[in-house]
């Protein structure tokens, strides 16, 4: 299978296989697209959602894509050119990374603005939490920044505040790669530059928002996942490359010691997550296809685009880890869409011996920051995805008194706004101070049979379900 060649060979499988469905309907990007999306997300099960275009954005002639990476789980496997099965074995390719490789021009730079032209408005960033933004935001901007010592490339996904034609704000996380760069750059009294790059093959997507090490080049991640180089050109302004066959490209630079208030903005854990003083972003220029495809992740309150690209990715991260570090039986893990992906983790296994859930536990905290407030262990006959399934294990496989342990002392999950407060007043992220929970739901000595009718006549009524008759209500 070739690899795609852009977004628009993405988009095109998309729709061959029912998953992408376009808004015809001229929408508001200023209230309506945010809502229509939440709709789409609330009322449609994940196994059925589908990404959206909108085709027509009132005052404005670009399209907007949403859900095209983690509208679902099976979007997100199709964007790896697999099926769910498949997604662990391909995102293990990105061990064998493929560098880029330069060409001398490409789509994305087929239409140039510079100077006064470069508008940023002329982008339909939409306003995700009406009333409580400050204004439109990027959502699924891939910031590409390099370090200045070692000349390494990164790639992010940092949330950029529109905050006029030429001016927007970052909020990059401590401990992101370009943040670093900043820092390192500043220490020197230099800027920073940047490109931020919306619409590109969907594998520098799901790179961009994965938690690489901070020195690993996200465009030879992305190169191994797809089996061949990405093709890069070098930026019209700044000391960069870029995706070739990228949609939008916004060049410009972060000034030495520049910061402004971005924020409040609606976070992934389905609250507003604080603004403050962060680093302010100039645009130097834009280049960008003819036609161009504008994309956007829908965030906010979960179910989300981000909860289901966070559960996939952190879910194989566990597992992995879990499975070939620690040598555990891991049947399967699941990182609740719920708990936005990060506080909830529930984990079944094959148990050998009674230490083993509390093992498992141990290294799920061991792991990186902002994950596993509370760890549920499970026996392997249990669906974790299934929350009946798992609230019954909690009922009837579980005593408080001996398998519930809470450990104290330890990181918080990013954005919880169940921390303590200090004096009324909120902790500083640097001295916040959390705490686990974990609870083993395992069967510790032997159950009686569940009270089920057989397997084999359960699949038999399965295949022949339509002889019944039966039909869900219609309300």
């Amino acid at each position: 299978m070739m690899p795609y060649e852009d977004l628009r060979h993405y988009l095109r499988v998309l729709e061959e296989k029912g998953l992408l469905c376009h808004v015809k309907a001229e929408v508001d990007k200023d209230w309506e697209i945010s809502a229509v999306c939440r709709r789409t997300f609330r009322t449609i099960a994940q196994e059925r959602r589908p990404a959206l275009m909108f085709d027509c954005i009132k005052g404005y002639d670009i399209p907007l894509v949403v859900g095209i990476l983690g509208g679902s789980r099976e979007i997100y496997a199709t964007a790896l050119e697999t099926d769910q099965a498949g997604v662990w074995d391909k995102w293990a390719r990105a061990n064998n990374p493929v560098p880029p490789r330069l060409v001398e021009s490409g789509p994305c730079q087929e239409v140039v603005h510079m100077g006064e032209e470069a508008n940023l408005e002329m982008l339909p960033a939409p306003v995700w939490t009406v009333g409580q933004d400050p204004g439109p935001y990027h959502t699924s901007p891939f910031v590409i920044s390099r370090d200045p010592e070692t000349r390494v490339r990164n790639v992010g996904t940092y949330r950029v505040q529109v905050k006029g034609p030429r001016k927007g704000g970052m909020m990059i996380n401590p401990r992101a790669g370009m943040r670093q760069h900043i820092q390192k750059n500043e220490s020197q009294g230099c800027a920073t530059e940047a490109a931020i790059v919306f619409g590109t093959d969907p594998t520098i997507g799901l790179t961009s928002v994965s938690p690489f090490p901070v020195g690993v080049d996200e465009l030879a991640a992305a190169g191994g996942i797809r089996g061949e180089s990405v093709k890069v050109v070098k930026c019209l302004t700044v000391d960069l490359e870029v995706p070739a066959t990228a949609e939008i490209v916004v060049e410009g630079r972060v000034p030495c010691q520049a910061r402004e208030p971005e924020g409040p903005f609606g976070e992934y854990a389905g609250y507003m997550g604080a603004g403050g003083n962060n680093p302010v972003f100039e645009v130097t220029c834009i280049t960008h296809r003819r036609n161009p495809i504008y994309q956007a992740f829908l965030s906010q309150m979960p179910p989300s685009e981000s909860s289901c690209i966070k559960s996939m990715g952190r879910e194989l991260e566990v597992r992995r880890h879990l499975v070939r570090n620690l040598g555990l039986p891991i049947e399967d893990v699941c990182f609740t869409e719920s708990s936005g992906a990060a506080a909830t983790v529930i984990i079944s296994m094959r148990k050998q011996n009674r230490f083993q859930p509390l093992k498992a536990m141990m290294g799920v905290w061991s792991m990186t920051a902002g994950i596993g407030k509370l760890v549920i262990v499970v026996d392997e006959d249990i669906n974790i995805h299934d929350p009946f399934q798992v609230d019954w294990a909690l009922a009837f496989r579980m005593q408080p008194a001996t398998d519930v342990r809470i450990v104290r002392d330890t990181d918080p999950i990013n954005l919880d706004p169940s921390q303590p407060m200090k004096e009324g007043k909120p902790v500083l992220p640097a001295d916040q101070v959390s705490s686990k929970l974990g609870i083993d739901a395992t069967r510790k000595h032997p159950y009686p049979a569940p009270s089920l009718p057989p397997n084999e006549h359960l699949d038999r009524v399965a295949a022949n379900w339509e002889r019944y008759g039966i039909r869900e209500v219609k309300r």
